[in-house]
């Protein structure tokens, strides 16, 4: 089994074909950035990108991912992410921060998608993305922001 993980193509054939890619992601290729938060795919910490789609990585077997190309929050590094990631510092977005690079990847992949989304929009594609300190109108100005930033 081999993965591609920020551009770098990892050999996880050693590892159990069902294990999350959050563990392989945090254990095996040291990428910690990518937070445990649930483990049911309800809270939004574990998200990355598989071949663009924002995913839950804690509920994603490593089979599941086959060829497929695996963008976390250390690998993000295009036009939307620099967009998203500066609106989310200059509107102070984080406040514990434990939740923000899984708020991050969805909120990327929304606007690698929809470039100018309504409040509905965000909402929908920010739903399952929890945060106990209750940022979330920091969230969506960030989205807005970025949106404004890119167009």
């Amino acid at each position: 089994m081999r993965i591609t993980v920020n551009g770098e193509v990892r050999d996880l054939s050693a590892l159990d074909p069902d294990m999350p890619l959050l563990w392989a992601l945090r254990d095996v290729v040291g990428l910690t950035g990518t937070k445990y938060g649930c483990g049911v795919a309800q809270c939004g910490a574990c998200t990355v990108h598989v071949d663009g789609v924002a995913t839950r990585a804690c509920q994603t077997p490593l089979s599941s991912v086959g060829n497929g190309q695996v963008i976390t929050i250390e690998g993000l590094n295009t036009p939307v992410a620099r967009a998203v990631q500066d609106a989310w510092t200059t509107l102070a977005v984080a406040q514990c921060g434990y939740c923000q690079s899984g708020q991050i990847m969805s909120a990327v992949a929304l606007l690698s998608e929809n470039k100018r989304p309504s409040d509905a929009d965000i909402d929908a594609a920010m739903t399952g993305n929890l945060c106990r300190c209750a940022t979330y109108n920091r969230v969506r100005a960030a989205i807005h922001q970025a949106a404004r930033s890119l167009a």
